[in-house]
């Protein structure tokens, strides 16, 4: 992958095309608010870095493959805080991430050295229909509908990663091709919004949890209004966080983010995204607790992949 960061991205129509995935962003005045946010926070994940340079830290060397992470994916604030070194020879890592924003990868791996500790090789489908079927493996009851019988509101959306094209539609219907069918989640909440309550994943375990919100006319959209860092006991009962530490496992997602919304009548919760190469923290949440949140995971990180090292 070039080290170019725009070459990852292509401008056209008014809009940045995010050339891996196909996702749009569209060229407006909240993508550059955005991007000035996001360079603060950057700023100071970056000064982490030097002063583990500085210090000498005993670190734990980490690779990716097939693609390396840009500053804006998740995992690069949190190496740099855990004091992890990245190296590019997958071969000598202590630590090989999987890292590919496809929805559908290559399942064969790398040669590594003896002890090397592999992560996400086993996740190699965050297909929506891959995620509402093993969510109901997991919780024993279903997220995913048959369009061609279900009567009532649903969401269709597309199979791939990151597009965020959800809508709501009225069943029966005839499905379209590449599409998904899933309940539509009453996931609303006081003043007009939804709620998703966004979880990280470290180790196969929820770490942290984003309360994104936002208004319910976009509640397909990635454009959050307010979002506050919580903890997975304070927003999931000892039973709801076995559901979600066993959805992980069914899809071999051991670092990533799941879209965890809870359903407003029932109470039940429903897992209708992952992403194995989990953005954040999300943009609209302040700076201090976006540090506090990248700490806690890096906390996690050693935790789960690097034990015998030194945070």
């Amino acid at each position: 992958m070039s080290r170019n960061w725009l070459a990852d991205f292509k401008y056209e129509d008014g809009a940045w095309l995010v050339k891996k995935t196909g996702h749009r962003v569209p060229a407006n005045r909240q993508l550059a608010n955005d991007i000035f946010t996001w360079l603060t926070f950057y700023t100071m994940a970056q000064s982490w870095r030097t002063w583990r340079r500085i210090t000498g830290h005993k670190r734990p060397t980490i690779a990716f493959h097939p693609d390396k992470p840009r500053p804006w994916y998740f995992i690069w604030p949190v190496m740099h805080a855990s004091g992890s070194k990245l190296i590019s020879d997958v071969s000598q890592a202590d630590i090989v991430f999987q890292f590919d924003d496809s929805t559908h990868v290559d399942s064969s791996t790398p040669t590594t050295k003896p002890g090397a500790r592999l992560v996400n090789f086993g996740c190699n489908d965050i297909s929506k229909t891959c995620v509402a079927e093993s969510f109901g493996r997991a919780a024993g009851y279903s997220l995913k509908v048959d369009p061609l019988s279900y009567e009532g509101p649903m969401v269709e959306k597309s199979e791939k990663n990151a597009c965020h094209d959800g809508r709501i539609i009225e069943g029966p219907i005839e499905p379209l091709e590449n599409k998904t069918y899933q309940r539509l989640i009453d996931n609303e909440i006081e003043g007009g919004l939804v709620e998703d309550l966004r979880c990280c994943i470290v180790g196969g375990t929820p770490t942290v949890v984003f309360r994104k919100r936002r208004p319910i006319a976009r509640r397909f959209l990635n454009e959050n209004v307010d979002v506050i860092l919580d903890e997975p006991r304070k927003c999931y009962s000892a039973e709801e966080i076995e559901v979600i530490s066993a959805f992980a496992k069914e899809i071999g997602l051991e670092w990533g983010g799941v879209d965890v919304l809870r359903d407003r009548k029932s109470g039940k919760i429903f897992i209708v995204d992952a992403n194995k190469t989990d953005m954040g923290p999300p943009v609209a949440l302040n700076l201090g607790d976006k540090l506090k949140a990248t700490r806690r995971m890096a906390r996690a990180f050693v935790r789960a992949f690097a034990p015998k090292r030194s945070a």
